[in-house]
């Protein structure tokens, strides 16, 4: 999918920002992303709220091949193909997939702050003292007779 064909596909959904992002693009409204376009499809951001309508329409969520195994990427599912005709259906998913990235934008506050606190309480207040300017020493000059 290309931008522009993504600019037409959320026009009744309203303002997007559209980024070039690993294989395609992220598109986000109001500086949240909540959608993956890539190679493999168009994915959307679920929660535990939204996960039962993708199961129910047989959506699978994004996964990617490492050398080692396959991981599976459980925030972003695959949007039912039958979406892309149905403009009203279209734009209620992509609301739902919105809500989806802000409350998961919520939760991680949280976390985010009580560690910026154990950090800043783990390690002792650093004392600054000014610097005093040295006198330089003299040489004793010795007399020579």
């Amino acid at each position: 999918m290309d931008r522009e064909f993504l600019t037409d596909l959320f026009a009744d959904f309203g303002p997007v920002t559209i980024r070039k992002m690993f294989s395609g693009y992220g598109i986000s409204a109001d500086g949240i992303n909540f959608a993956l376009s890539l190679r493999a499809g168009l994915f959307f951001r679920a929660d535990e709220a939204t996960i039962p309508d993708f199961e129910a329409e047989g959506s699978k969520p994004f996964q990617y091949s490492t050398r080692a195994k396959t991981v599976v990427v459980n925030s972003y599912w695959e949007l039912p193909a039958r979406l892309f005709d149905d403009s009203d259906d279209f734009v209620r998913w992509a609301r739902a997939a919105l809500a989806a990235a802000q409350r998961a934008k919520v939760k991680a506050r949280p976390k985010a702050r009580k560690a910026a606190v154990k950090k800043t309480a783990s390690r002792p207040a650093k004392k600054i003292t000014p610097k005093k300017p040295v006198a330089k020493k003299r040489s004793a000059k010795k007399k020579v007779s």
